[in-house]
């Protein structure tokens, strides 16, 4: 099987949350807690699966990220039957910014910076990405957000504005866990792909696609290790 060659690409992008840290949990945790205090239940499979759902749908009404996940607790909460406190907001705006990096995140991040220019596209605000920026101990050379852009993906307008900024897509190696959000609008503007499959077949944050990355890996680690010929 044909696998990434370090000599190939000169930027390495990646997608930040589900890819780089463990937005999934921090999502099914923060929710499980708030939940409770409402006297509300709900299972942990079906919390990922409404989110899933919700977030693109209020991507696509627009504002702030932070306005995003505003609208999709309240979402929870009027189909579970309860009115979020204005501090429930706070928490679940911040807590996917504070999600925990991947235990092979830091190191594979640090490995690559030595080969290559490393960017993160992500739909999240400048604010919040820069909480979870201190975790992952590396300078990125470009940071491309949906505040700074106008858009979130899977649009991929989006990534028009990541490519303006990153240069050649034939240089250019994109790595994330959502096939929808990521590997779909990749695809369509050439960009070759490597998927970082987190959840294996468990249930996720993200919708499903049909679209095929043109490599796959299960962690970061395998993928450095293996364009770096270090594996």
């Amino acid at each position: 099987m044909s696998h990434p060659h370090v000599s190939d690409y000169d930027t390495i992008s990646f997608d930040c949350y589900g890819t780089l840290v463990d937005w999934e949990s921090s999502i099914v945790n923060t929710l499980q807690e708030l939940l409770q205090s409402h006297d509300a239940n709900m299972n942990n499979d079906v919390v990922l699966e409404y989110f899933a759902n919700w977030e693109p749908e209020e991507q696509s009404r627009g504002g702030s990220y932070r306005s995003v996940l505003h609208r999709v607790l309240e979402r929870y909460g009027f189909r579970l039957g309860f009115k979020p406190r204005d501090d429930d907001f706070s928490v679940f705006e911040e807590c996917i910014a504070r999600a925990i990096p991947f235990e092979d995140t830091v190191d594979a991040l640090a490995s690559l910076k030595r080969n290559f220019k490393l960017a993160v596209i992500t739909n999240t605000d400048n604010d919040l990405f820069a909480i979870t920026s201190a975790s992952l101990k590396i300078d990125f050379d470009y940071v491309i957000t949906a505040e700074d852009t106008g858009y979130y993906k899977p649009n991929r307008k989006m990534f028009e504005a990541a490519i303006a900024e990153l240069g050649d897509t034939g240089r250019l190696l994109h790595v994330a866990q959502s096939v929808f959000h990521d590997i779909a609008p990749a695809n369509v503007l050439g960009i070759d792909s490597v998927w970082i499959d987190r959840t294996e077949g468990k249930p996720g944050a993200t919708k499903t696609s049909d679209e095929s990355p043109k490599w796959a890996y299960t962690n970061l680690r395998d993928f450095s290790q293996e364009l770096l010929n270090e594996s």
